[in-house]
């Protein structure tokens, strides 16, 4: 068997299990940390393609964390429960949106 391919396929099933953490941790929290600290440890070694997830799923946990804390903020406004669960299905939709581009081989826009 060939290194490189089974490097380059064990980098995309790397990239898999972090869209499965980040998603699971829209349901229990903690696995979307950890799914953080996966693409920051893969982000520049996996290739253009893959790295484009890893950033992907960065941009998507820290713009969903501000949006969260503006949420939390504006909770006595009532307006915060529907920013929290817009962030939240916002926060879904682009992980599964990632999901299917990283099924399909394409890169994640920057």
């Amino acid at each position: 068997m060939n290194t490189a391919v089974s490097s380059a396929e064990a980098d995309r099933t790397f990239t898999l299990a972090s869209y499965v953490l980040h998603l699971v941790g829209a349901a229990l929290g903690i696995t979307s940390i950890i799914g953080l600290v996966l693409n920051y440890l893969k982000r520049g070694t996996s290739g253009e393609m893959l790295d484009s997830h890893h950033s992907f799923m960065i941009r998507t946990f820290w713009w969903t964390m501000l949006w969260y804390v503006i949420g939390v903020i504006t909770v006595f406004l009532l307006v915060g429960f529907a920013i929290l669960f817009v962030a939240w299905v916002w926060y879904i939709y682009r992980h599964v949106r990632g999901l299917i581009a990283l099924s399909n081989g394409e890169p994640m826009p920057l």
